[in-house]
């Protein structure tokens, strides 16, 4: 029965409503079928039990029925009035109750879960639990979200003033319910329910078949249940039953689970095949967690096997890493890397190995041939490329291109090249690899100097793999140095076998140490580009003018500085050249006042044509050859002294010459006693010595190259680079200091030696007497001076 307030405010009493909504719920936990009306009428108790509507037109009972359920439908349009405090709002509004209600319905959830307890199976065999849990819960979850529609009004309105006002243990009914089954039905069980997850889970890394929808269900009800206890209105689960309940006993279990099958495995399979089973074991713990575990658990599961299957077998990791390198297993190393990245300090030490291993690999492989790299520069550079070439393969595939691993590799390779059985054979070894480097640049950028022709993409291929050892040269200048020399003599006997090979290699090398480095370089390139303009404009002179050469002519112009070309010692030129010389120097003149031309005899050549044989031959070669066969126009026997007064040759010089014209046996020396030419390899000549043209000269080849270089070139010349090297070190050592100190102004001995080595690493490595020296120099020179009462202290000098 309904009673009637005195301000015409219709009530409800819980008991009024609670005998048929009780029906209706026990129907839903029965899961049977409910129409919508039937939903509806629910719905309309527990809405009449929380409102009271008010009744302004004093209609009749009937009327105010319908009233009544015109106020419901305008509640639902968001029209009713919230109560005032005293229960009743002041325009004769609405209050709402609901605490019996919500009294009738937690005793409710608390009978029927009792009940549902009762029947959990006695025995745990075949997992029954996990059965009868699952099934349970799953269908209670069901009804529970039911039961909660059809209290949404309450939910919204008294639960929700309610939690506002701070009032403790108050829930929405769904999560009344959640907390009902926690406290009865949970917490008696769960231990039970737990253990037999964990049986089924270590089953399942048995390789056994189980169901795991079970696991997935209990796991699922973990979650759920994590409400959050001091703010019930919060969306989300807090997990605090999933990680109380179940994750630190499953986290627990999996290492102890681990540690164990680790150990036995490794007892009868090798380090290869276990890095195969933990990486599969870890895959397979990743996928679990996607599958039916909580995302949160990853991390601390990861972590947690990493430690055991990883981080604890690190020492066996790092004895048969070594004997992968060994072998070149790189799938195997790959795999290595792929597990020991996961602990945090674990590629420290494959770092340290893998850099011990390429350095003895490297000094290894130059031992091996060590007489064809002394011979050879072709042999040294690529050894050193196959080297860096399959151990940079390694990093870039098996560990990712780390840039550890990188580094390794730069600094093993730059120990290793450097330093080696090559260098050690000189005293000064850091200047042996540059040395070499250089000369193989010259073997492959000069016309026939390569063993084998290749096309313009493979040349381009190597010089990028040049430029991959240039990087880890110390003395870079020691490079620069002999590359300067040998591009001088490659341009001036126009022996380059591409011109755009040069100025792809002079690129390269400006990119890698800067402009100021290949300055001279691209000057002498200029040079040989106006050099061929001022020959064509020659020779337009020539063609212009009523007298023209007997000879084809041409001349390149070199600036002085540029190019390290030494003098040409004293040389009286031709006759037959003479006239040549004049024109060109007359035509120079008129082209550039002020300007003074400086002839290079010694790095001259030319073609001169025999008809004093019964072939006519054509012989290539210096001037200093074509100077003394020109000689024997005028007589077939003539005497060293003779010959060296008439081309001005010193007779050291004269007898260089003269040794490749024997050994070519186009000249001999005429025997006191008989007149003819002795058959030797060396001919012990003297200033009284003859020398005659050899008239029965035969060669199968019309045009015959003579123009060899010089022994005393080829044994000085090394010796004088490096010699210069030195000098220009001590200038620029000279030239860092002082910009050091100008900045500076005062700086302490220590501090200055250690800036001038950081500011010129990447050119050489200077010695620290060498550094000395030229600071004793500057003070000498009054750039710098010591500070009085100051110990090892140094001023700039303005």
């Amino acid at each position: 029965m309904t009673s009637q307030h005195p301000h015409g405010i219709r009530q409800y009493e819980v008991e009024q409503i609670w005998g048929d909504l009780k029906t209706g719920i026990d129907h839903i936990y029965q899961k049977e079928n409910m129409l919508p009306a039937r939903y509806m009428e629910l719905y309309t108790h527990v809405y009449n039990y929380c409102t009271t509507v008010t009744c302004i037109t004093g209609k009749s009972g009937e009327d105010s029925g319908k009233g009544s359920r015109s106020s419901r439908k305008g509640h639902h349009r968001g029209h009713v009035s919230l109560p005032t405090t005293s229960g009743v709002s002041a325009g004769g509004g609405a209050q709402f109750v609901g605490l019996e209600l919500y009294k009738k319905l937690r005793d409710y959830l608390k009978t029927y879960i009792n009940k549902l307890r009762n029947r959990a199976p006695v025995t745990l065999a075949e997992y029954g639990i996990l059965q009868f849990y699952t099934e349970t819960w799953e269908d209670f979850r069901f009804s529970s979200k039911v039961l909660n529609g059809i209290c949404q009004y309450l939910n919204r309105h008294w639960v929700k003033r309610e939690c506002d006002e701070g009032r403790k243990g108050i829930y929405e009914i769904y999560n009344l319910a959640l907390v009902t089954w926690r406290e009865v039905l949970f917490k008696p069980l769960n231990a039970s329910v737990t253990k037999s997850i964990l049986q089924l889970i270590e089953r399942e890394r048995r390789s056994e078949a189980v169901n795991t929808r079970l696991i997935q269900g209990v796991i699922e009800s973990y979650v759920e249940l994590g409400l959050n206890e001091d703010d019930p209105s919060a969306k989300g689960p807090t997990l605090s039953v999933y990680k109380e309940a179940f994750e630190n006993d499953f986290l627990m279990e999996t290492e102890t689970y681990y540690r164990i099958e680790s150990s036995n495995f490794l007892k009868i399979n090798s380090v290869t095949e276990y890095m195969k089973k933990a990486k599969q074991r870890l895959a397979e713990e990743e996928e679990r967690v996607h599958r039916y575990l909580d995302k949160s658990t990853l991390l601390d599961l990861q972590k947690r096997c990493e430690v055991v299957l990883i981080e604890n077998k690190l020492d066996q990791f790092y004895l048969e890493y070594q004997q992968l390198l060994e072998n070149d297993r790189n799938a195997d190393l790959e795999r290595m890397y792929e597990l020991v990245s996961k602990v945090s300090y674990g590629l420290a030490r494959l770092k340290e190995l893998l850099e011990s291993h390429i350095q003895t690999r490297g000094l290894d492989r130059l031992s091996r041939c060590l007489d064809d790299c002394v011979r050879s520069p072709e042999v040294y550079v690529n050894t050193i490329l196959a080297v860096h070439g399959s151990f940079h393969q390694l990093v870039v595939s098996a560990f990712r291109n780390d840039p550890g691993f990188v580094a390794a590799l730069d600094r093993a390779c730059g120990a290793f090249i450097n330093r080696n059985a090559v260098t050690a054979l000189v005293d000064n070894s850091t200047s042996k690899s540059p040395e070499l480097l250089a000369k193989f640049c010259h073997h492959l950028l000069r016309r026939g100097g390569s063993s084998k022709e290749v096309d313009e993409d493979q040349l381009e291929e190597t010089l990028n793999s040049v430029l991959v050892v240039f990087k880890y040269i110390e003395d870079k200048d020691v490079f620069l140095k002999f590359y300067h020399k040998f591009l001088a003599q490659r341009l001036v006997q126009q022996m380059s076998v591409s011109d755009d090979a040069e100025a792809s290699t002079i690129s390269k090398l400006k990119q890698a140490c800067g402009f100021e480095y290949t300055s001279k370089l691209q000057r002498m390139f200029q040079d040989t580009g106006l050099s061929k303009t001022l020959n064509e404009n020659f020779k337009k002179h020539l063609d212009e003018s009523a007298e023209r050469l007997d000879i084809e002519f041409n001349i390149q112009v070199l600036t002085t500085g540029s190019w390290p070309l030494p003098p040409s010692p004293e040389f009286t030129l031709p006759r037959e050249l003479e006239r040549s010389f004049n024109r060109f120097t007359a035509f120079y003149a008129t082209q550039h006042t002020g300007r003074r031309l400086q002839w290079l005899y010694n790095h001259s050549k030319g073609d001169i044509i025999a008809n004093c044989f019964k072939s006519k031959y054509t012989f290539q070669a210096s001037t200093f050859q074509m100077s003394v066969l020109l000689q024997y126009n005028q007589s077939k026997q003539l005497s060293v002294e003779q010959l060296c007064v008439n081309t001005g040759l010193l007779e050291p010089l004269m007898l260089q010459v003269l040794q490749i014209l024997l050994k070519s046996r186009l000249l001999m020396v005429v025997s006191e006693d008989v007149g003819e030419s002795s058959e030797q390899e060396e001919y012990e000549l003297h200033t009284d010595t003859v020398v005659g043209l050899f008239e029965g000269y035969k060669n199968r080849r019309l045009r015959v190259n003579l123009n060899v270089p010089l022994k005393t070139e080829t044994k000085c010349d090394q010796e004088q680079t490096h010699k210069v090297i030195e000098e220009d070190r001590k200038i620029v050592i000279q030239a860092c200091i002082v910009r050091i100190m100008k900045m500076r102004k005062l700086l302490k001995h220590q501090q200055l030696v250690s800036e001038v080595l950081g500011q010129l690493s990447s050119r050489f490595k200077p010695k620290i007497q060498v550094i000395k020296k030229c600071i004793d120099i500057l003070i000498e020179k009054e750039y710098l001076e010591r500070v009085e009462g100051e110990k090892d202290t140094y001023s700039y000098l303005a």
